[in-house]
């Protein structure tokens, strides 16, 4: 007889490679053909719902890691939610208008110019479907569950009709107006943007001081005193009208090389040693109050400069007499307002200086710097000239400079309900906390949403004008339009002349002739997504309003939060979510922005390709993605090392239990040997800890809880314990079933826990699993932590004994490197414990030779009477002998009772003994 054949070892079709570069797929197909996302919220409709409201990515190229770590996290959290006792359905979406769309198609090639706006509109529309199909192929490939098949899409005519609803009702409580101000104005894109289109990059401008000659001092400064500006915009003084002083400051008069300058007091000696003054001298000291309306004399033009007061002026840098004017400046508009200063603007839509600026006609503003300073100084009242670098507002799209220029737009007033808005901050829970200050103060701070955009792709501003000019903007024509956008979509605002897009019958006085025009341009891109509570959460049944969840990149608090909470509150007065969660950006291994012209871009389908997408889910849950997470090759290899921790652990379990039935070899807790008892315990940790890490949305625990059980409960402790019952036993052996137990539940539960961040390594083992009837393990719940009264006292008596076990293991380790042993089975081991842990060695209940995997295994005393040829450690002093008799052939244990059976004399009895009942 061959005594191999009769341990029971592990058997399992699981396979250990993974394969999941090519596994995956057809795993995603089998999903597909079970049709798994409906049947997910079929099995768990009638529950609490839950929604995570997903924020649309533009659809334009291929994915980045940065969608990949957003989607898996949205993934992560619908998947726990739907097994642990929620509805939690998943629609994504898509953001589909604006400039990069527009910029794509001229890249191609096509020129807008040759073909109507709603023919190019088409065109656009075209190109955006096929961005979505691909992006929705890659992000299915990352593994990510939801309605595929039915997304919301951002140019879709249901969705641009509630766009035109959430429009219409912030104009009904009046927040919406058309004025005439300073906004950010991209001359690359011949548009205006919103604060959240701008990014801020290094850009090097000129610094000029220039003199403005005081023409009527009100008898308190004398006349041709030079006051003195300081910009780094010279573009910007053919549209100076006015100079801003603060009323409170103390402002001095300076004579120079006969010269008399005016400037803040407190700035007098940085600007001395900046013009380089080697002497001046204080004549006069005034309030900067007694200069309010003096009159100085523009340094180009023949006309004047009045002086006016601003607590915008500060002390941190300058003159203390800032250059105003009112066309390219919010601070500079304000001021101008109040003093009833026209607001003009010399600059057209392209960044080319108009005719309204003398001189310097047909100039693009950056090269009018050069020109205009040039003049200054040919006039003499350039004072100063040097370059310096600083960090500049830029479209986040062309990585272009913008500039301040007034023009007429279409405003959304924050102003009108700031309170509300503050108020919906306090009432939303954020992570991570710091969230909440992030969003509250860039709410308190911000100005007027500009919501215009001179842009063809987009939808359209619902306002018609009268013969008069008079904006049309009611209830009525509101409705219409959103009726005719939703049968039609927003394109046909450019197909109909402004009477066919207006109710049947419709008049106004400011229109006698029955004339009417309508707006040209379209909404901001973030009106779009920030309306998609009304348009997707209020319109799709299965959805909530407000969502549980927005989840997203943190570059979003200035983005999408926060053009969401703006038109949910204007219409709804409360927030759009309870919640927001952000992450941070994914950088390169050295902590740098992705660049393809750098050559540092790893691409998720690449990594896919290569490992699979389980393992760039498992990276997602390993990192702190509350900040920014740094991505390489070997932060792969090193989640690839722990999947394959997990996955052969799993298989390992699997082949040992593939001869248990759960429901007919299951052993009571009670009767489970004291070892297992305290496995089980350590089990149910294990699912409260992920439990609740889930719960907070902190994956990187669940991970972390997940290796450390399987790296050291299970495959550095109770496995390797197992291997002497489970191969050993007879089939049906009370402690064998006992195990068993105990392993079967734990690969139950090790699977469900895991199936939200590694769902087809998952699914891919239940497929084994002959005895579970569920279809998918994604049609489970996750386990219940169950308590017993006995963890307290299992816990306390096994943290003693591990100690002395990692003691033991040390003291094995030393005699194997001293030759006195090989494998641990080969010794004999004595121990000295410490008084306190006398009481966990009870040879009743603990099998201490298996618990330590030696063949001979004694507890002779305490520590302190130890003999001096015991290696003292932390908490024992251990011996370690070669251990006594013969190696059974079976087992590989060692005993002074091998041979004693005559039929089976290479055995130990124990063996012998299984032998004869099981196979002779």
């Amino acid at each position: 007889m061959e005594y191999k054949d009769t341990l029971l070892m592990p058997k399992t079709d699981f396979p250990m490679r993974g394969g999941l570069p090519t596994r995956e797929p057809v795993m995603q197909e089998r999903w597909n053909e079970m049709n798994l996302y409906k049947k997910v919220l079929d099995r768990t409709k009638g529950r609490p719902s839950f929604t995570l409201h997903d924020g649309p990515p533009y659809a334009n190229g291929d994915l980045h890691m940065g969608h990949a770590l957003n989607k898996v996290l949205k993934d992560m959290v619908v998947r726990h939610k739907s097994m642990t006792g929620f509805y939690a359905p998943f629609v994504p979406g898509w953001d589909t208008h604006g400039l990069p769309i527009e910029q794509a198609l001229a890249n191609k090639g096509v020129n807008r110019k040759e073909m109507t706006i709603a023919e190019f509109r088409n065109l656009c529309e075209t190109y955006a479907y096929e961005q979505i199909d691909r992006q929705r192929k890659q992000f299915k490939r990352l593994g990510v569950r939801g309605d595929w098949e039915n997304p919301y899409i951002t140019l879709k005519p249901a969705y641009e009709s509630r766009q035109i609803e959430v429009f219409g009702e912030m104009a009904r409580k009046g927040y919406i107006y058309k004025g005439l101000k300073p906004v950010y104005w991209s001359p690359s894109s011949e548009s205006a943007l919103a604060e959240a289109e701008i990014e801020y990059q290094d850009k090097k401008s000129p610094s000029i001081y220039v003199t403005f000659d005081v023409t009527n001092g009100k008898g308190i400064i004398a006349e041709g005193t030079k006051i003195i500006i300081w910009t780094t915009t010279p573009w910007t003084i053919p549209a100076n009208l006015g100079i801003s002083v603060h009323p409170e400051f103390d402002y001095v008069i300076v004579e120079v090389s006969g010269a008399r300058y005016l400037i803040s007091k407190g700035l007098l000696e940085n600007v001395a040693t900046t013009l380089e003054w080697e002497s001046y001298e204080i004549v006069q000291t005034i309030k900067g109050e007694q200069m309010d309306r003096m009159v100085a004399k523009h340094p180009l033009y023949d006309r004047d400069s009045l002086v006016m007061l601003g607590e915008h002026v500060t002390n941190e840098g300058g003159t203390g007499c800032v250059h105003t004017a009112p066309g390219h400046g919010e601070d500079d508009f304000q001021v101008g307002k109040t003093y009833g200063l026209e607001v003009l603007s010399p600059v057209d839509d392209r960044g080319v200086l108009t005719a309204e600026a003398p001189g310097f006609e047909g100039l693009f503003y950056d090269k009018a710097n050069k020109v205009i300073t040039e003049a200054l100084e040919a006039a003499g009242a350039l004072v100063k000239l040097t370059f310096f670098t600083h960090s500049a507002p830029h479209d986040w799209r062309t990585k272009k400079p913008v500039i301040f220029r007034a023009t007429a737009q279409w405003f959304a007033s924050i102003e009108a309900f700031r309170d509300q808005l503050l108020q919906a901050i306090k009432d939303t829970s954020f992570t991570p906390a710091w969230g909440e200050t992030r969003l509250f103060n860039m709410v308190r701070d911000r100005g007027d949403w500009c919501i215009s955009r001179q842009r063809a792709w987009g939808v359209p501003i619902p306002v018609f004008y009268a013969e008069d000019g008079e904006p049309i903007l009611t209830e009525e024509t509101i409705a219409h339009v959103s009726k005719l956008f939703r049968e039609h979509g927003s394109t046909v605002w450019f197909e109909r002349q402004a009477k066919d897009l207006l109710p049947e019958g419709f008049t106004h006085v400011g229109s006698p002739n029955g004339r009417f025009s309508k707006e040209t341009d379209i909404m901001d891109v973030w009106f779009d997504s920030g309306s998609s509570h009304q348009a997707v959460l209020d319109e799709r049944e299965d959805l909530e309003y407000p969502a549980d969840l927005y989840l997203e990149g943190s570059d979003q608090y200035r983005g999408w939060f926060n053009s969401s909470l703006t038109t949910s509150v204007a219409i709804n007065g409360h927030s759009p979510y309870k919640g927001l969660l952000s992450h941070g950006f994914a950088l390169d291994g050295e902590g740098r922005k992705m660049s393809k012209s750098i050559g540092n871009v790893i691409d998720p389908a690449k990594v896919m390709n290569q490992l699979g997408a389980d393992i760039l889910r498992l990276w997602v849950a390993s990192v702190d993605y509350t900040a920014d997470v740094r991505v390489s090759d070997s932060n792969f290899k090193q989640v690839a090392e722990v999947y394959r921790k997990i996955r052969n652990t799993c298989r390992f379990l699997h082949g040992t239990v593939s001869d248990f039935n759960p429901q007919t070899d299951r052993i009571a807790f009670e009767d489970l040997r004291e070892v297992d008892q305290y496995m089980y315990m350590k089990l149910q940790e294990l699912i409260e800890t992920v439990r609740k890490s889930y719960d907070k949305y902190d994956f990187a625990s669940v991970y972390n809880a997940v290796n450390n059980f399987v790296s050291s409960d299970l495959s550095s402790f109770y496995l390797d314990i197992a291997k002497d019952v489970v191969y050993i036993e007879g089939q049906d052996h009370l402690h064998r079933r006992a195990m068993q137990t105990v392993m079967y539940d734990t690969l139950i539960s090790l699977l469900k826990v895991m199936t939200p961040i590694l769902p087809h390594t998952t699914d891919e083992l239940w497929v084994f699993l002959t005895h579970e009837t569920e279809e998918s393990i994604q049609l489970t719940d996750f386990p219940e932590a169950i308590s017993h009264e006995s963890f307290g006292a299992l816990r306390t008596k096994y943290q003693q004994l591990m100690l002395v076990r990692d003691d033991v293991l040390k003291a094995l380790e030393e005699a194997r490197n001293a030759k006195v042993i090989g494998k641990s089975l080969e010794a004999n081991v004595t121990v000295y414990v410490k008084k306190e842990l006398l009481d966990a060695f009870d040879t009743n209940k603990v099998d201490f030779a298996q618990f330590f995997i030696v063949s001979d295994f004694s507890l002779a005393g305490l520590k302190e009477d130890a003999p001096l040829d015991a290696l003292d450690l932390h908490v024992a002093s251990v011996v370690v002998t070669k251990a006594k008799g013969e190696k059974c052939e079976r087992c590989w244990s060692f005993s002074t009772k091998v041979g004693e059976n005559e039929k089976h004399s290479t055995l130990c009895p124990r063996c012998a003994d299984v032998v004869e009942k099981f196979y002779v």
